[in-house]
């Protein structure tokens, strides 16, 4: 692949997808979490791609990726079936993934069901209540339900209140690295964050992920968490359980669970440091 950016659209069943190719060499998939589309990881994206070729994309029912039925719920297997499609029409071998959050427990499906189409995957702090213990699991689950019934009941900025808390997130003593681009609570990503919470939360709460599968799976995955995520958190257990499941042992990022957008030189440092090792 050379080194142009080109934005292009994938019509896929339900959808169009809309995608961007940046930077040259081996194809790294950029999967991201909450309200995130293309433009999410636009600081962390220079620092990678004078080694990769980065595809970003907006997941269905984000920004420009139009659905078909306007308001419809996606599973997270639909999700990673977009991501299938999109990556055969972009490569004839495998890819790299890192995957954040949501977008992590996308890549995970995809390594589970299409293994042979991702060599190693970077699954940061993933939002999976079938990797926990029952007990876990339960808990997980309530405090998903909870923060998608806030949102209906006491609006967005209730609810994204309750979503930094659920991930440890401070967002007044957040440290960030210097420079960051702006990333204004605009209209787009308020309708962003109000799809996330209404359709996206739902889809994690009836996932279908099969932990057998995945365990089985030839594809690398590193669990991934954020070096100031504290161990008492969901999204910590998460990384733990994927771990023990894989038997491996986790890979430390820095910053916290958005690492990749408040430490982007950084993250993309230890990303790099990673995947010269696949």
């Amino acid at each position: 692949m050379d080194s142009t950016r080109q934005t292009s659209s994938l019509p896929v069943p339900g959808a169009t997808l809309h995608y961007r190719l940046e930077g040259s060499g081996p194809l790294l998939l950029i999967s991201q979490s909450g309200e995130g589309d293309a433009d999410r990881t636009v600081d962390l994206v220079p620092h990678l791609t004078d080694a990769f070729t980065v595809l970003t994309y907006d997941r269905r029912g984000l920004s420009r990726s139009r659905l078909a039925e306007p308001g419809r719920t996606t599973s997270i297997a639909e999700h990673a079936e977009d991501v299938h499609r999109l990556l055969a029409a972009v490569t004839d071998g495998p890819a790299l993934m890192l995957g954040c959050s949501l977008g992590a427990v996308i890549g995970l499906h995809l390594a589970a069901r299409h293994p042979g189409q991702v060599s190693t995957l970077v699954a940061h702090e993933p939002v999976a209540p079938r990797l926990l213990p029952a007990a876990g699991r339960v808990r997980h689950e309530a405090e998903l339900a909870g923060i998608r019934e806030l949102h209906r009941t006491a609006g967005l900025a209730e609810a994204l209140a309750a979503v930094a808390r659920s991930l440890g997130i401070d967002p007044v003593r957040q440290e960030t690295e210097p420079g960051l681009t702006p990333q204004p609570m605009d209209e787009r990503r308020r309708a962003n964050f109000g799809y996330f919470l209404e359709h996206d939360v739902l889809a994690v709460l009836q996932d279908t992920l099969d932990p057998a599968a995945l365990a089985g799976s030839t594809t690398r995955i590193l669990a991934a968490v954020g070096a100031t995520t504290p161990a008492t958190v969901f999204d910590h257990g998460c990384v733990i359980a994927l771990a023990e499941l894989l038997g491996t042992g986790t890979e430390t990022f820095p910053g916290g669970h958005n690492g990749n957008t408040t430490h982007p030189r950084a993250y993309a440092a230890r990303l790099r440091a990673l995947l010269a090792t696949a």
